[in-house]
């Protein structure tokens, strides 16, 4: 059930042929994601869990889930670009039916992230399930 965003993504990442094409891409995303205002840079937004410092600002607006983020990392930007095509504009409801290690193992992130960013990746999922089911 992803999103016409995120297969892109995962017919690039079909693409490229090693992974660090594939981490340049990534990092690519995360240039061209918007930055998040230095004002929503708080506490209460922050993600506990991620090695770097990560801050999720979520966006609902007619029943429908989006979020900016941000993050001190270039490939944590990356990361939080593919979450933001895996989860922006879906329904409070189509939120909590993704799959998102599924989804995210199509890009074969899992064998190629840390620990501490598969961990990072985990709590930032965590977090947009929680927010979309508090609506």
């Amino acid at each position: 059930m992803a999103s016409p965003a995120f297969e892109e993504i995962a017919e690039t990442f079909e693409f490229l042929d090693d992974w660090e094409d594939r981490y340049r891409h990534v990092i690519e995303l995360g240039r061209a994601m918007p930055a998040l205002d230095d004002s929503f840079k708080v506490p209460a937004l922050k993600v506990e869990g991620c090695a770097s410092q990560v801050w999720l600002r979520p966006v609902i607006a007619d029943g429908r889930f989006d979020f900016q983020g941000e993050s001190d990392a270039m490939i944590v930007r990356g990361l939080i670009a593919i979450l933001h095509a895996l989860y922006g504009g879906l329904t409070l409801a189509e939120v909590g039916q993704v799959d998102a290690p599924a989804e995210l193992a199509r890009l074969g992130l899992n064998e190629h992230l840390s620990a501490q960013r598969s961990n990072g990746v985990r709590a930032m999922v965590e977090r947009i399930r929680k927010v979309a089911a508090e609506g």
